[in-house]
């Protein structure tokens, strides 16, 4: 092909929904029972005057991004639209360049405008994430490409640029041999005031809504072997959840896998040593700490980079979520001993790939397993969730956390035809289920052919935008 398109970002418009949630997701010291999701549709040209138009979504989850007690919901939503507004105005005022060079000509200034606005790393990661994916989007269908094909050809013109570590590595070689899989398998989420088994659930409080309510529930509607649960941080109580989660799944799953999730919810490195020491001796949890994969952002980000952690990562291998804040911090993170990054669309298509190129780099120079994993952001059925199946098989990845279609009642947002519409795209990826679009998980896998195959960034299909409103940035 000949060198990567430049374009510029002509026209923005931002649209958002409510979502309710059927059950409560505690997560770390939050409990999410609604957010709103935002919706970017934006318009790019080329030198030629060709144009195209691009969109990206993503929920604003409060008390994710910042999760200081005195902001309210609103707050946090706020936050998270002034930093759209803020990407938006740099990339517009950027001028003409590549889609990556866009980006990289705005990454530092637009930190340090959000920090000037005292809009943390996370809250600033967002707005320019959600602005590249939907430039990106463009891009590909300007030029008639999956991501994978725009990628693999280095169409965007990732370069080094916005990560110094990574010069002499060849990136455009290394894009080059990604390969997408056609299906993912689910990691469930076991939230912090979830349903461990039926009997958990007073008779008179179940939903009956054609979705499982349970753990036990969820494991036998979709035949899952991998799961991510969430630890509290207060030993005792975690100690007792866990071998409640570890005797339904010992029961029901012959081999699995476990992830543990701190939500930052420890104060320090040892305090994570010694619940990790207690499931170690716990008998009663052997399988289960024999299949933990790694342990996520267990330290709050304040603290995360305050020392050393290797006393953790001898037990099992950690990674950081939460202080994932710029373009540096996995660079900071592997000096201390962490070894793993988690890959969110939220904080950015880019990073993710760049930090993927370091798993590769750092594992040959250091002989160590630095790897990344996919998480979620309770990421939405529709366009969202699509985008960042997109991106976990464009890095690699095998499985992905989703817990968006467990918590939320698949598109229930969403008008009937948009629901529709994106059933009929991705059939292999949806199913309806009493009136409604879902998910359709089976034998544990998400098969996303449709996904990757799709011309754009992950959609065949488009959000009723007339159905939305505007948002107020």
């Amino acid at each position: 092909m000949n060198d990567p398109l430049n374009i510029r970002l002509v026209e923005a418009d931002a649209f958002e929904r409510p979502v309710k949630l059927r059950l409560p997701f505690r997560f770390g010291a939050a409990t999410l029972r609604e957010a709103r999701q935002i919706f970017l549709r934006v318009r790019i040209e080329d030198a030629q005057g060709r144009a195209a138009q691009g969109m990206a979504a993503e929920l604003m989850v409060p008390k994710w991004f910042d999760k200081s007690p005195e902001l309210s919901n609103a707050d946090n939503e706020n936050q998270l639209r002034r930093s759209l507004a803020l990407a938006l105005d740099a990339l517009k005022n950027a001028g003409s360049g590549t889609a990556f060079g866009l980006h990289a000509a705005v990454e530092a200034s637009h930190h340090a405008r959000a920090a000037a606005e005292k809009l943390n790393g996370l809250v600033a990661s967002f707005g320019l994430a959600l602005a590249n994916r939907a430039i990106l989007d463009a891009l590909c269908r300007l030029e008639g490409l999956t991501i994978a094909q725009a990628v693999k050809a280095n169409r965007p013109g990732i370069d080094a640029s916005t990560a110094r570590d990574l010069a002499g590595f060849d990136l455009s070689g290394f894009l080059s041999t990604l390969e997408p899989s056609a299906s993912l398998a689910a990691r469930h989420t076991v939230g912090l005031v979830d349903a461990i088994v039926a009997g958990d659930i007073p008779a008179g409080e179940r939903l009956n809504d054609g979705l499982p309510e349970s753990f036990e529930e969820a494991i036998d509607a979709y035949g899952l072997t991998f799961f991510k649960v969430k630890v509290s941080g207060v030993a005792d109580a975690d100690i007792d959840r866990l071998c409640r989660v570890a005797a339904v799944i010992d029961a029901k799953v012959p081999s699995y896998s476990v992830t543990l999730d701190g939500n930052e919810q420890f104060s320090s490195a040892e305090a994570v040593a010694d619940l990790l020491a207690r499931v170690k001796e716990e008998p009663r949890l052997a399988r289960f700490a024999a299949s933990i994969l790694f342990v996520e952002q267990p330290i709050g980000s304040a603290h995360a980079f305050e020392k050393p952690v290797k006393v953790l990562a001898a037990f099992k291998p950690v990674e950081i979520d939460e202080s994932d804040a710029d373009i540096d911090a996995f660079v900071t993170a592997r000096g201390l001993g962490y070894s793993g990054m988690s890959s969110k669309s939220c904080k950015g298509f880019y990073r993710s790939l760049l930090n993927r190129a370091r798993v590769a780099q750092w594992s040959a120079e250091d002989g160590i397993a630095y790897f990344m994993s996919a998480e979620d952001l309770t990421t939405q059925g529709g366009l969202a969730v699509q985008q960042d199946l997109a991106l976990a098989s464009l890095i690699g990845m095998t499985h992905i956390e989703r817990n968006g279609h467990h918590y939320v009642d698949g598109m229930a947002g969403a008008p009937e035809a948009e629901q529709a519409a994106f059933v009929e795209a991705h059939s292999d990826l949806y199913r309806i289920s009493n009136g409604r679009t879902r998910l359709r998980i089976e034998a544990g896998q998400l098969a996303i052919g449709s996904v990757v195959n799709s011309v754009g960034l992950g959609s065949s299909a488009e959000p009723d935008w007339a159905a939305m409103e505007r948002s107020r940035m």
